[in-house]
């Protein structure tokens, strides 16, 4: 198997699997990756989910050069007709918070799958860099976007226009990442914090992912306003309720999604 899979206790962990090739997608892993966000995204028992890679060495590289030339149709047809050529990132959205544990290097579009989580901690020897310019092309699956919106746009734009790798204290010093953890320990903290989010009421913790995606596009009034909407919908949810009774009584809430 290309991909890995599994959940326990609230969490998926999805496992890139390719380390003899760096990690890198070929069109076996991204169909797999794409049948296994169905999976996420339909299953209210997955409240988090980990990605990461397999091996001590990368956490993917992006595409396999050598299984990913250009396909046979033209990008009109892909972008009109079928699936709509969607990007393999679009593919893998989803409201639950997602976790990268970055256990080595994260380049081209690895890089892109990493941007597209909303937490990334990790290792000491891992490597970021978005390097298509290099080989004539351009990040195309959100990297120009997303790298501008994490780090601001001086420090995107000397990683863009470069294609230079850095490594992960520049990466935590420009907030790429969030936390720089050994190696035998990435997987441990990647828990822990899953397992923090995973405790929480799951549609209180979809709505502020959703309201902060969508609301970083908008006006601040309208940002503010659609919070205020969403508190309104959230108000009278069963885990709301199980919130402040857990808090009255002294125990552990118990929440249900509902």
């Amino acid at each position: 198997m290309a991909v890995e899979f599994s959940v326990r206790e609230h969490v998926a962990t999805v496992v890139l699997n390719r380390p003899e090739a760096m990690n890198a997608l070929d069109p076996e892993t991204r169909a797999e990756l794409t049948e296994r966000w169905q999976t996420i995204r339909g299953d209210d028992d997955i409240r988090v989910v980990i990605l990461t890679g397999a091996g001590d060495r990368a956490f993917c590289t992006g595409a396999d050069l050598k299984k990913t030339m250009p396909p046979k149709e033209s990008f009109a047809q892909l972008t009109f007709g079928g699936d709509g050529g969607e990007s393999l990132v679009k593919a893998l959205e989803t409201d639950k918070p997602m976790i990268c544990a970055i256990n080595g290097y994260a380049l081209a579009g690895g890089l892109e799958l990493a941007l597209a989580c909303d937490i990334r901690i990790a290792v000491e020897s891992a490597r970021f860099g978005l390097t298509e310019v290099r080989i004539g092309s351009i990040p195309g699956a959100g990297g120009t976007q997303r790298l501008p919106r994490a780090v601001g746009l001086s420090n995107a734009m000397l990683m863009l226009l470069t294609g230079e790798p850095i490594d992960s204290a520049e990466a935590l010093r420009i907030g790429l990442i969030s936390r720089v953890v050994p190696a035998p320990a990435l997987l441990q903290e990647a828990n822990a914090i899953a397992a923090k989010i995973a405790a929480n009421a799951p549609l209180a913790v979809r709505a502020v992912k959703r309201l902060v995606a969508r609301g970083s596009n908008l006006p601040l009034d309208a940002a503010i306003e659609a919070e205020r909407l969403t508190w309104g919908v959230l108000r009278d949810t069963q885990d709301r309720i199980e919130g402040r009774l857990a808090f009255q009584q002294k125990r552990k809430p118990v929440f249900r999604g509902r």
